[in-house]
């Protein structure tokens, strides 16, 4: 990951360059520490850490524009003398090509990919996990139009979106995880999304950065509207110390918050203060 962004920053003034490319991005180190000795107050000692990059790289010439956005992040905490566990783990690609037929309206093509780095675990000492890489992976594809008003917001709207969910861990595949049939890799489904994205500088020096995506299934229960939202808040402290909120909510019907029980809402949270590297 690290060599990635050395390449991007040093290749992102020649693409700049030629006026078709924009490559932007922010990589984020977050680090915290609690340590106790002899606190009559009781407590544990703790450590975390976080690493967060997001990547732009858009096009954009005549009436073709083809938005690309990276998203990596992956953490680790430890508590005690528990084991180091996940607090962050993802890998989340879109990639969005449209021509315009009009001032604010695109026809347009979204393509998504989404899974993890490593394998994850419900509790901290157990040993067999409840997910892996590609287990889950996301694949998607839409056919729609794209409504821009201005610089900072988007909506995608897709009556036809296909989306595959593969499952390549073989235990995963046969307890039937994350909605594929016992014993089986993929699960394909077919249906209507929506996805909206939201970025701009509210104020001074913090940066708000939120998407939401709908997904309803036309053949399989489409009541039940799979729900994925992601918030990033960054506040900059000067050129390289910020602080950072991240929070993630998700809702899939296919998606068990484990193996054994049913779907639920699931909620995750990440601030912290720490380096930022922006390009």
């Amino acid at each position: 990951m690290l060599l990635c962004v050395v390449v991007v920053s040093a290749t992102a003034q020649e693409r700049d360059t030629t006026k078709l490319w924009t490559v932007s991005g922010t990589n984020t180190l977050t680090f915290s520490q609690t340590s106790l000795s002899n606190w009559s107050a009781g407590g544990e000692n703790s450590a975390s850490i976080n690493l967060l990059g997001t990547y732009n790289f858009n096009y954009k010439k005549n009436k073709t524009t083809w938005d690309n956005t990276l998203i990596l992040g992956y953490g680790l905490t430890k508590q005690g003398g528990d084991k180091a566990r996940k607090s962050d783990d993802r890998i989340d690609l879109a990639s969005k090509l449209g021509i315009a037929a009009s001032e604010k309206w695109s026809y347009s093509a979204l393509f998504g990919f989404k899974t993890q780095f490593d394998k994850g675990y419900e509790n901290a000492d157990d040993d067999v996990a409840i997910s892996n890489i590609f287990a889950p992976a996301y694949f998607s594809f839409g056919l729609g139009m794209d409504y821009r008003p201005c610089e900072y917001f988007s909506l995608f709207l897709s009556p036809a979106t296909g989306r595959l969910i593969a499952v390549a861990d073989d235990r995963l595949s046969d307890l039937g995880a994350f909605g594929v049939d016992p014993g089986e890799k993929s699960k394909g489904e077919f249906g209507g999304a929506l996805k909206a994205e939201f970025k701009k500088d509210l104020f001074t020096n913090v940066n708000v950065a939120t998407k939401l995506e709908l997904f309803s299934n036309y053949v399989e229960d489409p009541d039940h509207v799979d729900v994925l939202w992601d918030l990033i808040v960054t506040m900059k402290v000067n050129k390289f110390l910020s602080a950072n909120f991240t929070a993630n909510m998700l809702y899939d019907n296919d998606t068990k918050k484990s193996v054994t029980e049913g779907p639920a809402v699931q909620f995750k949270e990440i601030f912290g203060v720490g380096l930022t590297h922006s390009f």
